[in-house]
């Protein structure tokens, strides 16, 4: 089971900008896909940026699309979250996942994903507020 750790979190100005990261331990090879999953206040928790690790395909729901920008070094076992333009409704716990058999959507954007991955870290919180 690989192990995920997020970071990168913490308060941000409307507009702003901000990178996570999740450092993956263990072997990745066995996993389908990667992604970045969000729980804001009183919402569940779904995903908003997923990529593809054999082909580096991405996906992204439709309201962080042109904003949002999900990468990976694999060099580093690192997956990267660049976030720009950033809203108030961006606010959340931000999860970064990994699962060995998901299939990405048709199409590189729609309706967020509602998935249990199969590996998860533990979360990281940023606030986007003036």
């Amino acid at each position: 089971q690989v192990q995920l750790v997020e970071s990168g979190g913490g308060l941000v100005q409307p507009g702003g900008s901000l990178r996570l990261s999740c450092a993956a331990a263990g072997s990745t090879l066995d996993y389908s896909v990667f992604g970045w999953f969000r729980q804001g206040p009183g919402r569940g928790r779904v995903g908003v940026s997923l990529i593809n690790n054999r082909f580096g395909d991405t996906y992204y729901a439709d309201y962080v699309k042109c904003r949002f920008t999900i990468s990976r070094d694999s060099a580093k076992n690192t997956l990267y979250l660049q976030m720009n333009s950033l809203k108030p409704e961006d606010t959340a716990v931000y999860y970064c996942a990994a699962d060995r058999s998901f299939i990405l959507p048709i199409g590189d954007s729609g309706p967020p994903i509602r998935a249990e991955f199969d590996s998860w870290g533990q979360g990281t919180q940023f606030t986007v507020s003036s």
